[in-house]
This record gives structure tokens, sequence and C-alpha cells, in this order.
């Protein structure tokens, strides 16, 4: 079974997952494919380089992300430029990863992606199980985590789905708004319910 994990920012998606990992499930993380697909010498940084100029490479030919978001904030056509760079080798690596884990005879795969809505990806997973946190949890946690401003956090919040969307397209919720325990405990439970093993 493929399980679509994730959340909004800051609603505790990156323990659940540690947590799966932890159990031995494989992780298809597209945070981490996202930053190796840009990495020197990749055929996506070279294209980026030849997009968007010199200037968003440091000197050892690393993504300067400042620069490069510098050139697509606030600029919805630029940003559509990077996407269709970034975004297609990120799914091309996810789905190399997870057939991987088939060919090496894993029976469950877990597919962390934080903007699985957002990008509509929810046809590469069977299941989906969003992490929830109350608006408020959420707003308190990335202020502390980010060290942002209370108006920085709500922006941050609100660049993507709104939670009860979220829910609404979930096969299982963790709601993480009390104990690291209280959240393991609902995770088991609906690994059981699925029954799912590595």
């Amino acid at each position: 079974m493929i399980i679509g994990l994730t959340g909004s920012i800051a609603s505790g998606k990156s323990t659940i997952s540690k947590m799966l990992a932890k159990k031995g499930f494989p992780i298809v993380d597209a945070d981490e494919i996202a930053r190796l697909v840009v990495e020197p010498g990749t055929e996506v940084i070279e294209e980026i380089r030849r997009v968007f100029g010199e200037e968003v490479l440091h000197a050892d030919n690393t993504l300067n992300r400042e620069k490069l978001g510098e050139c697509i904030f606030g600029n919805v056509v630029e940003r559509e430029k990077l996407n269709s760079i970034i975004h297609p080798a990120i799914r091309a690596e996810m789905i190399r990863q997870k057939e991987k884990f088939v060919f090496d005879g894993f029976k469950t795969i877990i597919m962390d992606i934080p903007l699985l809505f957002e990008s509509k990806l929810q046809h590469f997973v069977e299941k989906i199980l969003v992490v929830s946190v109350t608006p408020e949890i959420q707003k308190q946690r990335l202020m502390s985590r980010n060290e942002l401003t209370k108006e920085e956090a709500l922006a941050r919040i609100g660049s993507q789905l709104p939670m009860e969307q979220k829910e609404e397209g979930a096969d299982e919720i963790i709601y993480n708004n009390g104990t690291v325990e209280e959240s393991e405990k609902q995770l088991l439970e609906i690994l059981a319910k699925w029954n799912v093993k590595p």
C-alpha cells in the first residue's frame, strides 16, 4: 500500500514521519528530494542557471535560495517558470524511489508530501493520512520554531490550503494537538485498522 502523509506547516507531520521510519516503513520524502534535485551538477540546477542567470548560484555552484527567492517573489510568471523546471524532476525522483522500495519487497511505502493536495498528487497514493492541528497551536508552534511574529506566522499558514480542506481529503487524521505519545497511539490505531506493515 502507498500511503500519502501530509499536513500543514508546523502540524507535526515530520514527527509522525520519524515514527513511521522508526517502525521500519520506507519513506519517500518530497522535501529531501526537492533539495536533492538542485544539487550542483544536476540537470535541474543547470536549467535554473540557464533560465535565471549565474547570480542565482553561489561560487561553488550550489543554489543561492535567497537570490532565486528574490527573482520569483511576487512574480507569478517567474515562479511558474521555476516550478516547471523543478516539479517534474521532483515527481520523477519520487516515483523512482517508490519503485525501488517496491522492487526491494516493501509492502507499505510512505510518501511524505507536504503539498500533496496543493500539488494535486492524490493519484500518487492509495490512502491519505493527514496530520492536523488547531489553528492556535499551529500558530504558536510556528512562531516559536521559526522565531516569527504573529503576522509572519499567519502569512505562512495562509499560503497553504486550509487545514479543514486537507482533513476532508483524508482517509484518516492524526490530531496532533497533545503529547507525542497521544499522536503515536493514534498512528498505531490507524496502522492496525489499515492492517499495514513495512
